[in-house]
């Protein structure tokens, strides 16, 4: 028997073999999801019948998310929201990824997204199965796997006691288009905790939003009108006489901020990007004549093509997670022409947490602390980063 590390398990996998390994919930066996050899001898070492599907599983967040692109924006927002962690996602699998794992059904694709302290640096995914006779029970400790099993693989890793109850199983195949889901095993996860984070990405209505964040931010329009003063001050900056400046702005919304980019700074091309096709359609209804190309995109994606004079974001990055965040300034600050400015406004974690006004969802508002924002701004090559409004959670940034 071998502790084992990632290392060890990226080498037994890549070379085609079966891993014995401890999950979130119970111990699994895991495989080179593309190498058909290994998925049958992991099939018969546990007598699992060959057409029942398996989950391809990660131990990154970001991987397992960057591996499947196609993923609509509710559903990447709750994976976001409920992974890593103990809970199995049956998604529509349009381009027919790992059709190996797939077996009967090449449509539907399992995914599992977990971290463990001792593969947290595991980069390849795999199939995964419990590590278990097929319809036996799952197994908490490694002495609680038949000996056979545990003799026939060819890395055993040591996890000691496991939870012991394995994945909470959800349906997603139509929440992207329906927002329908159901729950096909109960197990680590329960039902209203599901729910709640499902729900969480059909709560906003374009038609009701405005009335909404100005109920949930004291000052809004303040706060909006100071952004759209900082863009035309550092727009101003960084004229260097090369004609019509080129704009993108990050998170379109309903069109608030954008219809006083457009008052502040008329004579502009603007580029308005969201994830979310109902805000850019309440967005064009408001801006019908406004001079600005709409683009449907998540944030976690390439922007847009070409280079900008200024980038704009307001209220938007607080969804994205710290890595997010840190990936996404430097992509902006590439973006940038020669001399270009970037203005971030946005929630913040203030230093007293007595300044904490604005309501936040668990699991989809996350935002990160000033002094980190600047550093990874910073670290995204920015020259000059200065904070020119603060008031209790938010705050606005310019940088150049």
């Amino acid at each position: 028997m071998q502790r084992g590390s990632s290392a060890e398990f990226e080498r037994v996998i890549g070379n085609g073999g079966v891993v014995l390994f401890p999950s979130d919930t119970v111990y699994g066996l895991a495989c080179d999801p593309e190498n058909s050899d290994a998925i049958e001898r992991l099939y018969a070492l546990k007598r699992r019948p060959a057409d029942k599907a398996a989950a391809v599983m990660f131990f990154d967040l970001h991987a397992g998310l960057r591996a499947l692109p196609e993923i609509g924006t509710r559903t990447h927002g709750v994976l976001h929201s409920l992974m890593p962690g103990p809970i199995t996602a049956l998604l529509n699998n349009p381009r027919g990824r790992f059709p190996l794992t797939c077996r009967a059904d090449p449509a539907t694709l399992g995914l599992r997204i977990i971290s463990v302290p001792q593969l947290e640096a595991v980069r390849v995914p795999v199939l995964q199965s419990s590590a278990n006779l097929s319809g036996g029970a799952d197994a908490r400790r490694l002495a609680d796997i038949a000996p056979e099993l545990r003799r026939a693989v060819d890395l055993v890793i040591d996890g000691g006691e496991l939870p012991g109850v394995p994945s909470t199983i959800v349906d997603l195949r139509r929440y992207e288009d329906a927002g329908e889901w159901s729950i096909v095993r109960l197990g680590a996860v329960d039902e209203p905790t599901v729910a709640a984070n499902l729900d969480l990405a059909w709560e906003f209505d374009p038609a009701t939003y405005a009335e909404s964040v100005r109920a949930d931010i004291r000052g809004y329009d303040d706060f909006q009108a100071r952004v759209a003063g900082a863009a035309a001050t550092m727009l101003t900056a960084a004229d260097a006489d090369r004609g019509r400046a080129r704009v993108l702005e990050l998170g379109v919304g309903t069109g608030e901020t954008t219809t006083r980019l457009l008052a502040a700074i008329p004579d502009i091309e603007l580029v308005c990007l969201d994830a979310s096709s109902e805000m850019l359609a309440e967005a064009r209804r408001v801006l019908p004549e406004a001079p600005v190309e709409f683009v449907h995109g998540r944030l976690q994606e390439p922007l847009p093509a070409g280079s900008f004079d200024l980038v704009v974001s307001s209220l938007t990055i607080h969804h994205l997670d710290d890595r997010e965040k840190s990936e996404l300034f430097r992509r902006i600050r590439t973006a940038l022409a020669t001399g270009g400015r970037f203005v971030l406004a946005d929630v913040i974690v203030p230093d007293d947490p007595a300044d904490a006004a604005i309501p936040l969802t668990p699991g989809f508002d996350r935002p990160s602390r000033l002094s980190d924002l600047l550093r990874w701004l910073s670290a995204a090559g920015f020259g000059s980063v200065e904070v020119v409004h603060q008031r209790d959670d938010l705050a606005i940034v310019v940088a150049a």
